[in-house]
């Protein structure tokens, strides 16, 4: 586990290749959630056809669904997030049942309208993505057989409930090396990946159970069985149920700390790394990366303050660790620190 390098991502990194961040969600989920009386009953009208049926699926809560619906779109412009107000409105079911479904239909839409849709990945679009930068950082001087150790060295932290990476590492690793889906599966199984609060379905590659295609369109009663995938923040945070325990292990573990589209909310933070001083203090060389396109100065210095109280940073122990953190996009954070980011220039201790 020591010596990994571990990439946290959130919203801001999908958006590079035209996935919806927070603010973004929030109204999609609005638009699909607000139903006039027709739709519930076959006929024309506004929300989402296939959550409707799936309300009809679920016959015994129907009038609680109605409301809750009601509920989250009235509650959308108020919110930071989908993810906020679930947790804050957890005693709901209904309404968490209903910002589930409302979750996994979105992004499978959103991954629909994607530039990584499709089974032929057009790479020249996303050229000058971070995903492009990843790729090339990934694969440096690495031939089919040093992949595997490749992958071992890598850890990724996934907030965002879409499959883009997943998705996209299958098809690029495919192209690139000319690897049979078997050979590619096969390597992909050495990086470890972690959804903190789920995913909307495992990919077909990945597993026959609860699998859908990247963007696919679910049967009602199959856009319910995929929303039991998604977490709430409790949820997500729940040891018994969850990998938080694997997940704050790498964190603190890591020898390089790699922050893509985050937003350092305070929940995910705590989900992260808690505020505790039971935690050791960090007594190996570790480099943190970050981008905060569009976080203020203000703001930046708080987080990077936060980061510090986390991961026990002191005067003591405070020249062990580098932390940039620069208003990039995360495309431009890979092109800033090439060789800080880089798997073959050694890491100085």
């Amino acid at each position: 586990m020591s010596q990994k390098t571990v990439f946290v991502i959130g919203a801001g990194a999908s958006k590079e290749v035209n996935l919806p961040i927070g603010s973004e969600l929030k109204k999609s989920i609005r638009d699909i959630l607000t139903f006039t009386g027709e739709n519930f009953y076959g006929g024309p009208g506004t929300g989402d056809e296939i959550i409707a049926n799936a309300f009809q699926a679920r016959s015994r809560d129907y009038q609680s669904l109605v409301e809750a619906s009601v509920e989250i779109c009235k509650a959308m412009p108020q919110s930071l997030s989908i993810d906020n107000f679930l947790d804050v409105r957890s005693d709901n079911k209904s309404i968490i049942f209903c910002g589930k479904l409302a979750i996994v239909r979105t992004i499978l839409q959103a991954e629909a309208q994607s530039h990584l849709f499709g089974e032929n990945i057009d790479f020249d679009q996303i050229e000058n993505t971070w995903f492009n930068s990843f790729f090339q950082q990934l694969t440096e001087n690495c031939k089919p057989k040093d992949l595997k150790e490749r992958m071992k060295s890598i850890a990724l932290i996934i907030f965002n409930y879409d499959r883009c990476i997943e998705h996209y590492l299958y098809h690029a690793l495919k192209n690139y090396y000319s690897l049979s889906s078997e050979e590619t599966i096969s390597l992909l199984r050495y990086l470890d990946i972690f959804h903190p609060y789920g995913v909307v379905g495992s990919l077909p590659w990945q597993t026959s159970d609860n699998s859908i295609q990247y963007g696919g369109t679910p049967q009602p009663r199959q856009l319910i069985e995929l929303s039991q995938q998604i977490k709430t923040f409790t949820e997500g945070t729940d040891e018994s149920s969850s990998e938080i325990k694997s997940i704050r292990s790498y964190i603190k573990s890591s020898c390089r700390l790699v922050f893509l589209g985050f937003a350092f909310h305070p929940l995910n933070m705590e989900l992260l790394s808690p505020t505790s001083s039971s935690t050791t203090p960090i007594r190996e060389r570790k480099y943190i990366y970050a981008t905060c396109k569009d976080i203020s100065l203000n703001d930046q210095d708080h987080i990077t303050n936060d980061l510090k109280e986390r991961l026990r940073i002191n005067k003591i122990n405070e020249e062990l660790v580098t932390i940039e953190m620069r208003a990039y996009t995360c495309a431009e954070l890979f092109k800033s620190y090439k060789r800080g980011l880089s798997f073959v220039t050694k890491i100085p201790y």
